[in-house]
């Protein structure tokens, strides 16, 4: 008898986990608009820091918060696309519109992030200022991540990459700092 012939190596925890987050990093970092991610990200983070504490119930404040990302992708795309054709001198039509909406969904995107962090604190009956903090904080390590990210990506020097992460937490002060400045 012949030894059995061997298959491919079954793949491993790690693996599956790996390529599970390399499939969630693909779908969350878009090739075609990172900016958009990181816009959206940035607006949640402003939004929660300008609505912190004034809404009463968890379902205002999201309810809040995704009709602003909405907008906010609407405007975007809508812009872009008006921009474009002022330029060009070129009709609206239906595909271009779909088309600028669809390379701006990375603005939902992004909005997401923090507005997870905000259900999953709603779901696990945190208080609801507690939700809008982890929201706020969610998008403050996001935007210092992307930044991270990038630095890495992009296979920054030690130097490269202290500037890029200081950029970043410029940045996040700078979200805190409003929450700060319009409540206190």
């Amino acid at each position: 008898m012949g030894s059995p012939v061997a298959g491919p190596p079954e793949p491993s925890e790690d693996t599956i986990l790996g390529s599970r987050a390399r499939r969630a990093l693909d779908w969350l970092l878009p090739e075609d608009n990172p900016a958009g991610l990181v816009y959206g990200v940035v607006v949640i983070g402003a939004l929660m820091a300008a609505e912190s504490g004034r809404h009463e119930a968890y379902a205002d404040t999201l309810g809040s918060a995704v009709i602003a990302a909405a907008l906010y992708w609407l405007a975007h795309a809508y812009a872009s696309l008006l921009g474009s054709r002022l330029a060009s001198g070129e009709h609206l039509t239906v595909r271009a519109l779909w088309a600028a909406l669809a390379h701006d969904l990375a603005l939902v995107r992004g909005a997401a992030i923090p507005l997870a962090a905000l259900l999953i604190a709603w779901a696990a009956g945190a208080e609801r200022e507690t939700g809008e903090a982890a929201a706020l904080w969610c998008a403050v390590g996001s935007v210092i991540a992307l930044e991270l990210a990038a630095g890495i990506r992009s296979r920054a020097t030690r130097r490269e990459l202290a500037l890029e992460l200081g950029v970043g937490i410029a940045l996040g002060l700078g979200i805190l700092a409003l929450r700060v400045l319009l409540h206190h």
